[in-house]
């Protein structure tokens, strides 16, 4: 409650001006960590950070076994879990900066299970996509405000995150990858144009399809319009209300008892949100 009015009450009104963290995020400013402001390495955008005391839900209790999340993420694409599983058995040193290590489908392999007629990577995606927002939907209450303009037109994967998953691919060449992540507290209340500012060298933020990917096999990740919305760094969203093209990142967040995906400006900075990124093995 925020001087006794429900913060959800006018979230829908909210979207219609695609910004859903100017509602929640600026108006519960707190002190960051130490940790978290420490990782900060470049000045660019550095006006584009708000301090933050949102986090995780107590329900989340961080990444589930990874042979659980493979099996997981097998049954519900219908991919084979076999190399994955290997690949799982022998995982390199994880990361500074990750939480642990996640499973989510490759877009290559849900393309060749699922829609083999199309042969066009960005057209695959924004298949692909659809694929686990339905999944989401049939496990779950689900709310798309982007559903029209979930196209090449209005959604890619940024240059810097598929490069990054064209090397995951590469050297683990299955259906189902494994990398390691952290979902959200790493850059909590930054933009996501700081936010990626920010990455590490071998960092990335992560597509709406690795999130969501994600919430399936960890749905306790977001349970409450308190818990730590989660920014999706590693697509550009094109606003059909803005000059400038792909100026815009999705967002997962809850809403109405479920999950919300929308879209928000690069430079809006919010204490309710931080970005979801991944990480490449060394």
């Amino acid at each position: 409650m925020v001087g006794g009015v429900d913060k959800r009450l006018n979230h829908s009104t909210i979207y219609l001006f695609f910004n859903p963290k100017r509602f929640r995020g600026k108006t519960t400013e707190r002190m960051m960590t130490m940790s978290e402001a420490s990782i900060t390495s470049r000045d660019r955008y550095a006006n584009e950070e708000v301090s933050s005391q949102f986090t995780y839900p107590s329900e989340y209790q961080g990444p589930k076994p990874i042979e659980e999340q493979v099996g997981s993420i097998a049954e519900i694409f219908g991919l084979d879990s076999e190399s994955a599983l290997e690949y799982a058995a022998n995982l390199p040193e994880i990361p500074e900066g990750a939480e642990g290590w996640f499973a989510i489908p490759s877009v290559i392999s849900l393309a060749r299970v699922h829609f083999p007629e199309v042969d066009d990577p960005a057209e695959q995606y924004c298949h692909a996509l659809n694929l686990v927002f339905e999944k989401i939907a049939s496990s779950r209450k689900f709310t798309n405000f982007r559903k029209r303009f979930i196209n090449p037109q209005h959604l890619r994967v940024h240059a810097h995150t598929q490069s990054a998953l064209d090397e995951i691919e590469e050297t683990q060449q299955n259906d189902i990858l494994v990398i390691p992540a952290q979902l959200g507290m790493r850059h909590r209340g930054r933009s996501v144009r700081r936010a990626r500012e920010c990455f590490t060298e071998n960092e990335f933020g992560l597509t709406s399809l690795a999130t969501g990917a994600i919430l399936l096999t960890h749905p306790e990740r977001l349970i409450s319009w308190r818990d730590l919305w989660m920014d999706c760094a590693g697509d550009e969203f094109d606003h059909p209300v803005s000059d400038v093209r792909f100026d815009g990142a999705p967002v997962f967040d809850f809403y109405d008892g479920g999950v919300g995906f929308s879209a928000s400006w690069l430079d809006d900075a919010g204490g309710s949100c931080g970005s979801v990124s991944g990480f490449v093995p060394q």
